[in-house]
């Protein structure tokens, strides 16, 4: 009889130009038991990512050589990988030019652990999402959601529009499904913090705004609907 296989450990890449932080969030991480692979600067983050083999990628926004922001919109042309980015302030700035760039989430530096790993662990589930229900007969096309010219299959985990496919990051689709299982209802910010991004406390609202904003650019900017007060909306038709 065999022995079971191990899982592999978590493989994360580091991107950060100081030396105390960087090695500090790199023996956090290896206590937890993740593979870590660490970047002094932007042009050696990317020539890192691009040798492959990294589950989630972490980012400080300051990085010199080409800064965290330029480093992640380097990313996404080539990977849809869950991108976690650092900013010492938690400047407003920051925050959206990272995630307009296609961050899936950002933490403010001094970085605390328990809320890394926390973060780390909500986006590796969003990217490893699977649906919960058995599939269905071929005959029974019921998993498949449709929407005017997009069509979301929530079994197959892929999107098209116009029967083009939609390349989406784990934590747009994760933000897609969740609006198209109530098509027409009104979802508030914090709902879709807790159910997308897992976030158990308060979290940062413009985190879904952000993500709201490429999730349009993507499927159409008149798919999703903004409701003032209240939050967003996937329209029917």
């Amino acid at each position: 009889m065999s022995e079971p296989r191990v899982p592999d450990p978590v493989s994360v890449l580091v991107v950060e130009d100081d030396d105390t932080i960087r090695r500090a969030v790199q023996l956090a991480l290896e206590r937890y038991g993740y593979r870590v692979d660490v970047a002094a600067d932007g042009l050696g983050g990317l020539e890192a990512f691009r040798a492959g083999g990294h589950d989630l990628l972490i980012l400080d926004v300051m990085l010199p050589e080409l800064d965290g922001i330029g480093l992640c919109c380097r990313i996404r042309e080539e990977s849809l990988v869950p991108v976690l980015m650092m900013s010492a302030r938690g400047d407003a700035l920051d925050v959206v030019a990272g995630l307009e760039a296609g961050a899936d989430d950002y933490v403010v530096k001094p970085v605390d652990t328990a809320v890394l790993v926390a973060r780390i662990r909500a986006l590796l589930r969003r990217a490893t999402f699977e649906p919960s229900q058995s599939p269905p007969p071929p005959e029974d096309p019921g998993h498949v959601l449709v929407f005017g010219d997009l069509s979301v299959d929530t079994l197959g985990m892929e999107v098209r529009r116009a029967g083009e496919p939609v390349p989406l990051t784990p934590t747009e689709l994760r933000l897609l499904l969740e609006f198209a299982a109530a098509p027409g209802s009104v979802l508030d910010r914090r709902r879709l913090l807790r159910e997308v991004w897992d976030y158990g406390w308060e979290g940062d609202t413009r985190v879904v705004d952000l993500c709201v904003l490429r999730l349009r650019k993507k499927i159409g900017s008149g798919r999703i609907e903004t409701v003032r007060g209240f939050g967003y909306k996937l329209v029917r038709g």
